[in-house]
């Protein structure tokens, strides 16, 4: 099973973008979901996550303008992302646990380019 991230792109200052990550196949018991990013030279920082029942936690640089939505039935994640900045810039990846499996899996990562 692979996650299938897409949703990225070239966007100007104050946009919105809209991500989704969707498994290729069936992930039994899901539990928490995530969106990670990543510039060159640094490391993974957590973006968003939330739970499977609905709690959020969000970074300090995206509070007020991103939202992290989930869709249970289709076991997919959004990521919501308004009013975008320059550095906002990265590559998005989300991250599924599943806790009843032990298993933990990556998507393959989605450009997001925030400039004028």
């Amino acid at each position: 099973v692979q996650l299938q991230a897409c949703g990225g792109g070239l966007v100007q200052p104050e946009e919105s973008l809209r991500l989704s990550c969707t498994p290729s196949g069936t992930i039994f018991g899901i539990g928490n979901m995530g969106w990670y990013r990543q510039t060159p030279g640094k490391q993974r920082d957590l973006v968003a996550s939330i739970t499977s029942g609905g709690d959020t936690n969000y970074g300090d640089s995206v509070k007020g303008r991103f939202t992290i939505p989930r869709d249970n039935a289709k076991n997919t994640v959004y990521l919501q992302m308004n009013s975008l900045k320059p550095e906002d810039t990265a590559v998005y990846f989300c991250k599924v646990q599943a806790p009843w499996s032990g298993r933990t899996y990556w998507g393959q990562g989605t450009l997001v380019t925030v400039s004028s």
